[in-house]
């Protein structure tokens, strides 16, 4: 059984940093797509950022390019580098594999985390 849980979310100012991370169990995680999508309050959910098997190829929503910086390990666990928070990014954050299509247009996924809150204030 396939198993994502995110952490790090938080309440934090304006300016401020935060770090998601994504435990995955349950089957080897190394050949396979994985991402984080958001979801704000009465939003859809919407693709953030992509890392392939490798981790050296990497995508990147537009409103936070530049800003957030998406990792992973070879011990099946994923990251969120997250700089220079707005308020616009307050959200709840979720750990996805098996990203569809492969890219910034991703929208789909197989497995779910269940959701970890991020809060920007300002």
């Amino acid at each position: 059984q396939v198993q994502l849980v995110e952490s790090g979310g938080g309440l934090v100012q304006a300016g401020g940093s935060l770090r998601l991370s994504c435990a995955a169990s349950g089957r080897m995680f190394f050949s396979y797509t994985m991402g984080w999508f958001r979801q704000a309050p009465g939003k859809e959910r919407v693709f953030v950022a992509a890392v392939d098997w490798s981790g050296t190829t990497t995508y990147y929503a537009d409103s936070v390019k530049g800003r957030f910086t998406i990792s992973r390990n070879a011990h099946n666990t994923m990251y969120l580098q997250m700089n220079s928070l707005k308020p616009e990014d307050t959200a709840i954050y979720y750990c996805a594999t098996d990203l569809r299509p492969w890219g910034a247009q991703a929208n789909r996924a197989d497995y779910w985390g269940q959701g970890t809150q991020v809060t920007v204030s300002s």
